[in-house]
């Protein structure tokens, strides 16, 4: 029952932060952020790499992508992570409401 609550409750905030345009800006940023720290262009050198080994013929499109999320996400600088989560608890504090 929690699980539930917590899901809906996490759907009701999602479609309030599309509603405001809060979820545009909030991508937005993060895009700028994670380019500003080279996130973008170190993430790119890692693909190049894994095609290079593997080889592009024995490439997809979904390995690739299976290969990289795990070290795209833990590439991202906490400081990023701090930034978007403190703009959602000001969203969401001028949006007590929900």
């Amino acid at each position: 029952c929690k699980m539930n609550k917590d899901a809906q409750m996490r759907a009701t905030i999602n479609q309030k932060l599309i509603e405001t345009g809060e979820r545009e800006r909030l991508k937005e940023l993060l895009r700028a952020k994670l380019i500003e720290c080279g996130w973008k262009d170190q993430l790119k050198a890692h693909c190049k790499d894994v095609i290079k080994e593997k080889g592009l013929e024995h490439v997809t499109v979904d390995d690739l992508v299976a290969e990289i999320t795990p070290k795209g996400r833990a590439l991202v600088p906490d400081s990023v992570k701090k930034e978007l989560l403190q703009r959602i608890r000001t969203f969401l504090a001028q949006h007590a409401s929900l």
